[in-house]
This record gives structure tokens, sequence and C-alpha cells, in this order.
């Protein structure tokens, strides 16, 4: 009865929802114990090292139990919540499971034997054995002097003590979910005290152990009667903000891209006031009503035509395998910043677009980013980025480059200025524009050419038509 009870009960595991992300934090819950369930309807909100994600639940059931509040930052493959499967009432099936427990060892006198692990003893068989084996184990009734150990250890013969409970005590006793719980949380049985009758331990008490775990290390505990004080802050001058989530995963990301890659930037300052009036023209144009038009897409489309003419600079370095690897195909990711941090969204086989699919792909990606619905995969494969600081009124930067990429172009701001058109000074639309690139596997040579030819499209946009 205890067992099929505990077997319909499904442990739904934080997954794995973007590539090689080992934590999430718990944003929001939408059930409650007790709520009914079906499999595909979402339970919560998670937010990992690259997005929000809603998670659904993989079967139908009751829920029992929800391992975490929100707020809680949760290793991945942890269990996070406890669904009922047995088609029953939620909270109906965790009653029987205790007093059925309780009643087997009042009439039998002996400890409850768990399914998967039984107690190493014949406690329950009436085996005869030869008298030198049941008394050589005589001196040992001393350890079995604590109550529970007495009753369990006779074997039918009535004056022999039960000398081999000494063995099974060395085991904790718990049952198969609390052992695999213990187990996916890394603690070790042994070292927790148990609170369930007869000395089993309960999934509270495995939780408690995880809590103490974490709370251990703070040697706050001594702080109070210390004179020394700990490091204290003032709130109402500092506000402390944990850094987690996509921050956390960019402050990583930018590290690693700073220390590993070798960057250098080119500049160039080129007018753009021809594209600029290209970009008036395409938002009267019917096959982009409807349609996200701005500078930012004639510079992505400008960039895809200058990977075309340039091929080498779409790649990446390999140090595992000591390569340079070529891309055969562009997945451009397009820099954004949201509530949660800066995240790189890629279009992904952008190089075969279109200009007006270039525009819907383009606006999609940025509405999505807003609303913070981007997921991991979008932010997944890209092979070269647009950062787009000229929103802000920047001039320029100098952009790191996303890990796994090999080149980066920032956009500055566009601004009327004084600039030399046919041998007169006259005010022009003109920008700033930085390639930062992976001097490992872009020379200078590769990386001026494409930088330049992204300037000349941006400065002549027919080229557009004669290089694409």
């Amino acid at each position: 009865m205890t067992t099929m009870t505990e077997a319909s009960v499904r442990e739904f595991k934080m997954p794995d929802v973007g590539e090689g992300l080992t934590e999430a934090e718990i944003l929001k819950w939408y059930v409650q114990p007790g709520d009914t369930v079906t499999d595909g309807q979402v339970v919560c909100e998670v937010e990992t090292a690259k997005a929000a994600v809603e998670l659904p639940i993989p079967y139908d059931g009751v829920v029992r139990e929800l391992h975490f509040p929100e707020g809680t930052t949760v290793d991945v493959g942890t269990s996070i919540i406890a669904v009922d499967t047995s088609g029953g009432g939620a909270p109906a099936p965790a009653a029987p499971a205790a007093p059925k427990e309780e009643q087997e060892p009042k009439p039998q006198g002996r400890q409850p034997v768990l399914v998967g692990y039984g107690v190493a003893t014949s406690s329950t068989r009436r085996r005869p054995r030869k008298g030198p084996e049941t008394t050589t184990p005589a001196p040992v009734p001393a350890p079995a002097a604590p109550a529970p150990a007495a009753p369990a250890g006779l074997n039918g013969h009535g004056t022999a003590p039960a000398a081999a409970p000494a063995a099974p005590q060395e085991r904790p006793l718990a049952k198969p979910p609390v052992r695999k719980l213990a187990k996916d949380l890394g603690v070790d049985l042994a070292t927790v005290t148990p609170s369930g009758p007869d000395g089993i331990i309960t999934r509270e008490d495995v939780h408690a152990a995880v809590a103490a775990r974490t709370v251990t290390p703070e040697p706050a505990v001594e702080a109070p009667a210390a004179p020394t004080p700990a490091p204290v802050y003032d709130t109402a001058r500092e506000t402390r903000v944990p850094v987690k989530g996509v921050r956390k995963a960019t402050a990583a990301a930018m590290v690693g891209s700073a220390f590993t890659a070798p960057h250098v930037t080119e500049f160039v300052t080129v007018d753009v006031t021809r594209t600029m009036r290209l970009v008036e023209e395409l938002k009267q144009d019917k096959e982009f009503a409807g349609l996200r038009v701005n500078p930012l897409l004639l510079i992505a489309k400008a960039l895809l035509v200058a990977i075309r003419r340039n091929p080498d600079i779409n790649a990446s370095w390999d140090e595992a395998n000591q390569e340079i690897v070529l891309k055969h195909y562009v997945n451009l990711g397009i820099a954004a910043a949201t509530p949660r941090g800066l995240i790189v969204p890629n279009i992904k086989e952008a190089h075969a677009k279109t200009l007006p699919q270039l525009a819907e792909a383009l606006g999609d990606l940025v509405a999505t980013a807003r609303e913070g619905r981007t997921s991991p995969a979008a932010m997944q494969g890209g092979t070269v980025t647009i950062t787009n600081v000229g929103v802000f009124g920047v001039d320029t930067g100098t952009p790191l480059l996303n890990p796994g990429e090999s080149a980066i172009l920032a956009v500055g701001a566009i601004k009327l200025q004084p600039w030399v058109h046919k041998g007169k000074v006259k005010p022009r639309q003109v920008t700033t524009l930085a390639l930062s690139f992976d001097h490992r596997l872009v020379d200078g040579e590769l990386g001026s050419k494409v930088l330049a030819d992204v300037a000349a499209i941006l400065e002549q946009p027919k080229r557009l038509i004669t290089w694409a």
C-alpha cells in the first residue's frame, strides 16, 4: 500500500532549458498544492541565465507539494514539484502511509521494512539455527540496548538476544523517493536526523539538512557576541542587488571573452545621408507595410553583404581542436537591452533573407526581447553580432565579442554634422562604426575590408543591389 502510494507520486525536476545551464530561479508558481494539472500545462515560470521560460508539466495528476518558494535559485536536475498521478485525491495518499507503518511493528515486535532495502536480519523468518550460531553473537546485546532494537532481535527462540540488528542500524531508514531526493540534493543520509516513526528519515528531514548545510557556512552566529562587527551597509544610502540570471551570465561571458580572444577594434566615420533617405522611401513602400523599417535594417543588410564578399570573417576559433571553423551561414545577433539585462538573440539564416523578410525578423526579435519572452534557443548559435549604441546617443564604442563569434559591429548615433560633400561643407547625416574582431583568426586586412564594405554600402545604398 505504501509502496504504491509513493510510486504514484512523480517528481518533476528542473530541466536544462538552455544549452549547458546549471541553475534557474523560480519566478512564479501558477499552481498550488491540491490543484489538478494536465499534461502540457504550465506550472511555473523560471529565469535562467539566458531568458525567462515557462515550464509545462509532462503528466496528469494533482499537485502534492511545491519544493521551493518563488525567488529560489534551483540547480538543474533538482525536483521542484511533486505530483500525485494515481488518479485519486491529492492529499489523501499521504495519510494512509504513516498508520500502515505504525501498525506493523506492534503485533510483530519488529522494525518496519521499506521496499527496496530490507532489514538484513531474519527478524520475520523462523529459521532454526544451531546453538553455536545463536550463542556466538551473545556478547553483542549491549549495542542492541535501545528500545527499538531489542524487540527486533527476537528470532523465535525467545531467549537469544538479537545481535543482528546492529548491522542494519548502520544504514539509515528512508523510503526510496526520499533516498533519491537525498541523492539529487547531495545529502548523506547518515548525517540526517530522522523525525519519522521508528527513526525513518522523511522528505522534510532531507530539506532541513540542505537548509542547515546552506546556513552552516555563515559564521554570523559568532558575530553578535564578538565586539568586531560584520560588514554593515547603509541601506538608506546603498542598494545591493544580487548578481544572478541574465546579468550573471553576461558578466561571466564578457570576462571570458575579454581574457580569451585578443580583441582588435577599428573605426570609420561615414556619411549615411543617402541611407537615411532610403529608409524614408522604404517606409512608404507597400512591400514594407506593417513592418519596422529603420537604419538598423539597412545596416544589418550591409553587414550581410560585406560578409558575403569576405566570408572568412564569419568564423569561430575551436581551441580544443586548434581549428578555425568557417560558417557557411549567418545567424545575425542583435544586442537588445531588456529589464533583465542585455541579451543577444539572433536571426537564424539571416544571409538567405530578403530585405522585407529581414525587416520582419528584426521586428519580431525586438518585440519578443522587450516582452522578456526570448527563448534560449533564439540566443544560441550566433555567428556575428550588431550592437546599436547609437540609440542611447553614444557616438561609438569598443564592443566585446559575443563568446563563440569572431566579429561584432557597433553602430553609433546618427547626427547632423558638417561634412565635405562634393567639394563643399554641408550638413550631412553622419555616424561612426566600430568593428571588433578576434585577431587569432581575423587579421587587420580582413577586418578592414569588412568595415570598409559596410561603410561604402551605407554611403551609397545602391551597392546593396550591385554587390548583393
